[in-house]
């Protein structure tokens, strides 16, 4: 991503709610023969090569054990055609030819699902979860105000600055 949330400030606060001084200190309960002494790169190597030399690394590791995190979600079989259907432009594009819009793929997404969803169920529509970041984040407010009664809405800098600015250009008229 473009855009860092933490400050300076944030992540000094951060560590001091951590109890911590720096973010070495996170890790000093690890003992020091079990921290990486240094990753050992040769100088000078094109990406190919470092890539490589990590890939050798990652096969020392035990990869071939079971993962049981994810909830039952693990060692399942994926189609090759998603690798196809992921990888497809209009799907991670982020221009429409209609609008210029963060992600024409997250559109194009939802209306795939909600178009499956629709011939899985027979039902006549179907709904998906919003377009964006900055939509979300208009309607959120909405339901804030709604719920609340409050005219006032308050974010917080950390958050993506496209997003702000969207916020305020759709509440502009309104409030």
């Amino acid at each position: 991503m473009s855009f860092i949330a933490n400050t300076d400030d944030q992540r000094k606060e951060m560590l001091q709610v951590c109890g911590a001084e720096t973010v070495e200190d996170l890790f000093s309960d690890i003992p020091e023969n079990l921290r990486p002494r240094s990753f050992n790169l040769p100088k000078g190597k094109s990406e190919l090569e470092v890539l490589s030399h990590f890939e050798a690394l990652s096969r020392q590791n035990y990869s071939h054990l079971i993962n049981f995190l994810g909830g039952g979600f693990y060692d399942h079989f994926i189609p090759s055609a998603i690798d196809a259907l992921v990888s497809r432009s209009e799907f991670y594009t982020a221009y429409t030819p209609y609008q210029p819009e963060l992600s024409q793929g997250t559109l194009q997404a939802i209306y795939e699902y909600q178009t499956e969803i629709c011939r899985l169920t027979g039902l006549e529509v179907s709904n998906a979860s919003l377009y964006d970041g900055g939509t979300a984040l208009y309607e959120a407010s909405q339901m804030a105000i709604s719920s609340t009664g409050r005219r006032k809405i308050i974010i917080d800098g950390g958050v993506n600055p496209i997003y702000r600015k969207m916020l305020h250009s759709y509440c502009e008229s309104e409030y």
